[in-house]
This record gives C-alpha cells, structure tokens and sequence, in this order.
C-alpha cells in the first residue's frame, strides 16, 4: 500500500515524465508502430497532450514517426537505453568462456556485439593468434547494416522494429560503398539471413575481411547480441565447421540467457 501511494505522490510531482515513461512501455509492447489516438487512450489524456508529448520524444531521439503511416514507434535513443541495459549487464561474463573456445576451435577472431540504435556495439573481443588486426576493438560501434553481427541481431526483429531504426534514407550509412542503401534492400538481406541461419558480410567493413555471426536470444525470444567470427576473404578457411561452431556457441549463450534456439 506504501509503495502504491508513493509511486501516485511521484506521478502528480513529475507528470511528463511518467507520460514518458508510460509512452515507452506502451511502444515497447506493440508489435508495430501505432497511430496517435492509440497512444492517447493507452494514456489516457487529450490527443493534442499525447501529439506534444511525442513531439518531444522526438526530438530527443526516443521515438520515431513514421509519416506516412502517421504512426509512431521506438526511437534510436530507447534501443539504446535497452541495449545499455544488456551490455552493462552479465552478459560479456557468461560469453567469455564459449567465445575464447570459439576462437581456439577455428583458428579465427571472434566477437560479442550488442545493437546499440543503428550500430553494432562491440563488447568483447578474441584475437586469434597471427591474423590480420581489425577495427572491432571493444567499444567500436559500427553501422549495423553494414556488419554481420548487426544484420544477425536485426534479422530477429519484428520489420516494425527494423523500420523504425531505419526510417529513411539518411540511415543507410556507407563505408565503402558497398552494403544496402535502403530498406527494402536491408529486409531482402535480413529474410536471406533469417532463411541461411546465419548472418554473412564480405568487404563492407573492411575491404579484404569476411565476417560470419549469429544471435544470441534471452527468455522472451528478444536477440540480446550477437557473436561473430572474421576471417581474410578468399583464405582456405573451412566455412561450415565455422559456422557449426558459431552456431554452437550461440545456442549455448541463448540457453545460459534462458532462451531457446532459433
């Protein structure tokens, strides 16, 4: 009764900011993007009230509006609050062991990546001995579309999360020229990977490294991250035991997270 009461004396004291909160947890439960008036019942206050307080959100990069739909979802800054939330956790601890004998079995580097908005977030690192260096270091983010840790992780995303992390073309960020430019080329590549089991990159990062990865999912099915392997393009490396391996190591940190294989 205590804690009840409390928590109404702090909703009267900072209203907008448990509108706010209350308009991402509405969101983050919706399968896909939802109209304004839906948004205004769920809360319970005057459309007009609901448009201003999205407008807000807006700008501060925690929700998106998809115009021409005239519907709104997620924004960048809210996955990235959820993917803080993830890698601050126990997550690089229950992955260090399986990646290091992920790296040892293939002779490869490996990788943990988080999605962090729209890029990948690299947040545990195993070089492999005598190959080449890369640019994954623990902390790099990079485009998530462009990586294959990224694309495995987005793969699982509902298409309206996908949407909504990429709402038009000023998202498609390019390296080298190489990769997809829009969303309907990024949707064809992720069904190709959801289709494979396994995400693949060859060049967009860096010219002359090839990359192979698979998601990591928690107890509700939600891909928490995502681990990787990088190998030199064109060398007689033996890709399927790779990927078996890769995979193998995926299932296992599903299953240390309570989650069930893909």
């Amino acid at each position: 009764m205590k804690a009840r009461q409390a928590s109404a004396v702090n909703a009267r004291q900072a209203p907008a900011a448990t509108r706010a909160l209350r308009v991402l947890k509405f969101l983050a439960s919706q399968t896909e993007p939802v109209p304004l008036d839906s948004i205004a019942r769920a809360l319970g206050i005057p459309r007009s009230s609901a448009y201003h307080l999205l407008n807000a959100m807006i700008d501060e990069g925690f929700v998106s509006h998809i115009e021409d739909e005239h519907r709104y979802g997620l924004g960048v800054a809210a996955f990235e609050v959820g993917s803080g939330y993830t890698h601050q956790g126990a997550l690089q601890r229950l992955a260090r062991r399986p990646l290091a004998e992920l790296v040892d079995a293939v002779g490869e580097s490996g990788h943990l990546v988080v999605l962090h908005g729209r890029d990948a977030l690299y947040v545990l690192e195993e070089r492999a001995a005598r190959r080449p260096p890369l640019v994954s270091d623990v902390g790099v983010r990079l485009p998530a579309h462009l990586t294959a840790s990224g694309r495995a992780i987005l793969a699982q995303l509902a298409p309206a999360q996908v949407r909504a992390l990429f709402p038009d073309q000023s998202a498609f960020v390019s390296r080298h020229g190489v990769g997809p430019a829009n969303l309907t080329a990024l949707s064809s590549l992720l069904s190709q990977t959801r289709q494979r089991g396994y995400a693949v990159e060859e060049g967009e990062v860096t010219p002359g490294l090839s990359s192979v990865a698979a998601a990591v999912m928690d107890h509700v099915s939600h891909p928490v991250a995502a681990v990787a392997v990088t190998y030199e393009t064109g060398r007689a490396t033996d890709l399927p035991a790779v990927v078996r391996r890769l995979n193998a190591t995926a299932a296992t940190l599903t299953r240390r997270l309570g989650g069930s294989s893909i």
